[in-house]
């Protein structure tokens, strides 16, 4: 059984993996049982099948068995999502990680609570607005070169001013009823080539 790793520390730290190609599996807004009364049948199976070396979750997990049930897999690194306060708070809001050679920013994406509630505003009068997270996210991390967030439900696999800014959506709820649940799979080879990847799931 892999081991569970909680990174510490409101800047994160290093998690070194010496591997010729890194395959990671990523995992956001769970939201078990908040959401969700049960991890999607077919999240651990993709995840193995993949051949995933640690799996990465952004946050609003909910539940700390859903780190349980992943850490079967592969070690897991998370990180605090707004609906993470209660049973989780001893998790980061945010990690620098280090697979391959490369560095990966994980953070739930939020940001401060004030960011939080005029987010919620936007989103009432403007439904969501992608432009919005993402020049915060850049500006919070921009020596990382891969930028793993969730928060939003809605999958991004995007690479903007030489920075993957990538979110794998929600496995359980997406935000837009057409879209389907989902992870996702990151791949680092040799030389640090970075290669993003959305797996789609049956609906429940």
């Amino acid at each position: 059984m892999a081991s569970l790793i909680n990174t510490a520390g409101s800047s994160g730290e290093l998690a070194e993996v010496s591997s010729r190609v890194v395959t990671l599996g990523i995992i956001s807004d769970t939201h078990i049982p908040d959401r969700a009364r049960h991890l999607h049948p077919q999240v651990i199976p993709r995840f193995r099948a993949a051949g995933v070396e640690a799996i990465l979750h952004a946050g609003d997990i909910s539940s700390p068995d859903v780190l349980r049930q992943l850490n079967q897999v592969a070690p897991v690194f998370a990180v605090r999502g707004n609906r993470d306060w209660l049973l989780l708070s001893s998790l980061p809001l945010s990690s620098v990680l280090n697979f391959g050679g490369v560095s990966i920013a994980l953070t739930h994406g939020h940001g401060r609570w004030w960011n939080y509630f005029i987010d919620r505003i936007y989103f009432i009068f403007q439904g969501y607005r992608l432009e919005r997270f993402l020049p915060r996210l850049q500006e919070s991390f921009p020596e990382a070169r891969v930028i793993v967030f969730g928060h939003t439900h809605h999958t991004v696999n995007r690479w903007l001013n030489g920075q993957l800014l990538f979110n794998p959506g929600s496995p359980h709820c997406p935000d837009d009823k057409e879209d389907a649940p989902s992870i996702g799979i990151l791949s680092i080879q040799e030389g640090g080539k970075i290669q993003g990847e959305i797996i789609e799931l049956d609906p429940e």
